[in-house]
């Protein structure tokens, strides 16, 4: 009795996705009435930051308590879990693992727009929070000279780049991307909170460390906020870079199959004529030699020789013979005569 093999989990997943929509129609988020308002209320946070951190303010004699109360002393064993779990907010590692599940919705969806919607942020998150840092140039805890001071304006000293925080900013967007670009709602709303709780927790990670004030967290959670929020507004940009890049590919595409060489084609040799065998009554037909056309221009004779009377074979016009090709015979007679009597020997 013969049995089907059961479907693995594996095959179970692939049947899924083979019943998925070649093309499936993607939800763009839009700029809406409550996203504006989220990405002023967003926006007066982070400026307020700022403005504590400048002047000095409360949140800046936090920062040097939360410093000063040196956290990775007070719980050293979650330091070495901590030092890996802060590799979630490096931009390196986590760029790539988050391309590597666009490009393959990017292949199944046949589209560029989750991979270009992440390098627009990317992009984004580089040119605004790398602006702020290097514009600011606050040092960080580990490079502090006066206690109870902002550390501003120290643009020319080692570690003068961490307000606000990378880490906290980078996993806020790509993390985040990953909501923005969800196929569904509910999907949104669960990758929205898993994402803030990841940044803030990577954020806290880095004030555990000590490598940067409790205000840089605040600030680089708000700053990659912004980008996810102000994202809407370069979604034209991004179809429009769509639509170019596969211009060019198909462009490119049809350059190709232009210069691609193309394979001559076989040569065809000339039929061979088969001539019936004569029977012992008929004279053989004269048999006429056929040879390919390239064989025939092979054999002719070069340009460089002297012209004269010669030809090949193939050029020459048949002749056909005159007459029986049958050697004489004393005992043959003529067709059609009637044979002479034999004499009679003996007795």
């Amino acid at each position: 009795m013969r049995t089907e093999p059961k479907p693995t989990r594996l095959d179970r997943i692939f049947a899924r996705l083979d019943r998925e929509p070649v093309r499936p129609v993607l939800d763009v988020p839009r700029m809406t009435r409550h996203r504006v308002v989220l990405f002023g209320a967003t926006l007066s946070f982070y400026l307020t930051i700022v403005l504590a951190v400048v002047t000095t303010s409360w949140l800046v004699r936090f920062d040097w308590q939360a410093m000063l109360f040196r956290p990775y002393q007070q719980w050293p064993g979650i330091h070495a879990f901590l030092d890996y779990w802060v590799v979630l907010g490096q931009r390196g590692p986590t760029a790539v693992m988050v391309a590597a599940w666009l490009g393959w919705r990017c292949w199944r969806q046949h589209t560029l727009r989750p991979l270009l919607a992440f390098g627009a942020a990317l992009l984004l998150l580089n040119v605004t929070v790398g602006a702020v840092k290097y514009g600011l140039g606050r040092s960080g805890p580990h490079y502090a000279t006066e206690v109870g001071s902002n550390e501003m304006w120290h643009w020319f000293q080692a570690g003068s780049d961490i307000f606000p925080s990378g880490h906290t900013a980078n996993a806020v967007v790509t993390w985040g991307i990953l909501a923005y670009l969800a196929s569904t709602p509910r999907a949104r709303r669960w990758l929205s909170a898993l994402s803030a709780v990841l940044s803030l927790s990577v954020g806290l990670t880095t004030v555990y460390l000590g490598t940067h004030w409790l205000s840089d967290v605040l600030l680089g959670w708000a700053a990659g906020l912004l980008i996810l929020l102000a994202l809407p507004w370069f979604e034209p940009v991004i179809a429009t870079a769509e639509a170019w890049i596969l211009v060019l590919r198909d462009r490119w595409l049809a350059a190709v199959r232009r210069t691609a060489p193309r394979s001559a084609p076989a040569p065809v040799e000339a039929p061979v004529a088969v001539t019936p065998c004569p029977t012992a009554d008929e004279e053989p037909a004269p048999v006429r030699e056929t040879i390919p056309q390239s064989a025939a221009r092979a054999t002719r004779a070069p340009a460089y020789l002297a012209p004269g009377p010669h030809s090949t074979r193939s050029e020459r016009t048949p002749v056909t013979p005159v007459g029986s090709r049958r050697p004489p015979h004393p005992e043959r007679h003529p067709r059609g005569s009637a044979p002479a009597a034999r004499p009679v020997t003996g007795a």
